[in-house]
């Protein structure tokens, strides 16, 4: 890979010592390309400390040669548009569409040089211009401003990379549907505030983990994505007056997004970033709604609950017994971070003026590192969802643990009607108690107890304190929600 024009001329000193020499104790004492070349492309942000996205389509798809690409093809679409409309020669757009392709041109080198003005579009633009025939050079970047590429730049690699995200999610969605359905009937306990509540099924608890994936490719799929034009102060004047086209601004703008297969704005939204806010806020509910399974595996693969387990657990360095419920950690650790990196990007709305100092800076990352996360998150989820191991067994032991007093929802109705409210209540409460510290099953109790006999039989309250038949309506609920089926795309597609 070259770039374009050096450092030198950018008043950037590579001698020894200086920005990007490695040079202190244990240093190399090369400079930033030998570095690089030793280390591979990579070297930089290899991923080491971000296993959750390590590996994905995600992180591929917003690593800096897909960003790069999106403000490269972010240019060539503009000389495009404007030859359509007769504002620039169609030989400069097909020279700059020619030119426009990241592997001829040096990240690392860019991102450095990015910091003479604050952003990278600035030293592209320099590199493409130079990359391109000396006649078409004059028609590189015209009108714009950097805001524009890396605004419509960011929209791209959004648009490229949220399907990546949906499919992911119906890949989960579709796993938990199974789920669901494969155990409409198996009883557990349901649990409220650590401790046991009241019978439920998992198939319910899985249809819920279905809804949340649908929910969140359901807000993916009706983001609107724009592009950003606008030039130096929103107002389309450079456009219009090099092209000697007054009024020509709006047509533009719909001609450049139609080249990107993004949507037209309405207006320039350098200070008006719905989109961003949009984007953040679906990316983030997408990974937090992903951490609900994720604690729901966590807590009930414990050793002592052993309800589930992951298909291929993880390793531990120090205990060889263990295996690890890995992909649900990772998906937790997404989901906690998403939150914090989203409030950023909404702090970005209150934007002064019509450019602002440092909250649009403030957007690149924290929203690279939501797309990853959402999509690492919906992979590791849809991974985890189809190796899923459901023990129904332990499910039952562990819901007989208190000996029937999981059922003391549905006795206090049914002996109502025999005692009255008040003085059933009363007795399940007296029992429940002696129960518990007795360590005695409660049918029992409720046997022997003298307001019952001859008023109820054996047989009917052996049946009411079994809490697998204590389930209500969740297996119906399971029906219920297994109807929903996955929204299509824009394009049609499931």
């Amino acid at each position: 890979m070259t770039s374009a024009e050096p450092l030198g001329p950018d008043g950037y000193d590579k001698s020894p010592g200086a920005d990007g020499y490695d040079t202190g104790p244990g240093g190399t004492g090369v400079g930033t390309d030998a570095y690089d070349t030793a280390l591979g492309t990579d070297a930089y942000d290899a991923g080491l400390l971000t296993p959750v996205s390590a590996g994905t389509a995600a992180e591929r798809a917003t690593g800096d040669h897909a960003f790069l690409q999106a403000m490269l093809d972010s240019e060539a679409a503009l000389t495009r548009a404007q030859a359509a409309l007769g504002h620039a020669p169609g030989p400069a757009a097909e020279a700059v569409t020619e030119a426009a392709r990241a592997d001829r041109f040096d990240a690392r080198d860019l991102a450095l040089r990015a910091r003479a003005g604050g952003n990278p579009v600035i030293p592209l633009v320099t590199a493409l211009t130079a990359a391109v025939p000396a006649d078409a050079a004059p028609y590189v970047h015209r009108g714009a401003t950097s805001q524009d590429v890396l605004d419509t730049a960011t929209m791209l690699v959004a648009a490229r990379t949220v399907p990546l995200i949906t499919a992911e999610l119906h890949r989960a969605a579709e796993a938990f549907g199974r789920l669901a359905a494969a155990h409409r009937d198996t009883a557990m306990a349901g649990r409220t505030l650590g401790q046991h509540a009241v019978p439920t099924t998992f198939g319910l608890k899985a249809a819920g983990w279905r809804h949340l994936a649908l929910d969140a490719a359901d807000r993916l799929t009706a983001l609107r994505l724009p592009a950003q034009l606008g030039g130096a102060a929103g107002t389309l004047a450079a456009f219009e007056y090099l092209a000697g086209a007054p009024g020509s601004g709006p047509e533009l703008v719909e001609r450049y997004a139609a080249e990107l297969g993004l949507a037209a704005p309405v207006l320039p939204w350098h200070t008006l970033r719905t989109p961003i806010a949009d984007l953040a806020t679906a990316l983030a509910f997408t990974a937090a709604a992903l951490g609900k399974p994720a604690a729901d595996v966590l807590r009930l693969a414990r050793t002592e609950t052993a309800e589930l387990a992951e298909g291929r657990g993880g390793g531990s360095s120090a205990m060889p017994h263990k295996s690890n419920p890995v992909r649900a950690t990772l998906v937790a650790s997404a989901a906690r971070q998403a939150p914090a990196l989203a409030s950023v990007l909404l702090g970005s709305l209150a934007a002064e003026d019509e450019r602002p100092a440092g909250a649009w800076h403030a957007e690149w990352q924290p929203l690279r590192e939501l797309l990853r996360l959402a999509g690492a998150a919906a992979h590791h989820t849809a991974e985890l969802a189809e190796g899923l191991r459901v023990r129904p067994d332990r499910m039952l032991e562990n819901l007989h643990r208190t000996r029937g007093l999981v059922t003391s929802e549905r006795l206090a109705a049914a002996l109502a009607d025999v005692l009255g409210r008040a003085e059933a209540r009363a007795l399940l409460d007296r029992l429940s108690r002696r129960a518990a510290e007795e360590d005695h099953e409660l049918a029992e109790l409720l046997v022997s107890a003298p307001e019952l006999i001859g008023r109820i039989t054996s047989a009917r309250l052996r049946a009411l304190t079994d809490p697998s038949g204590a389930t209500g309506a969740a297996p119906l609920l399971v029906d219920h929600a297994l109807r929903r089926k996955p929204s299509a795309d824009p394009e049609g597609r499931p």
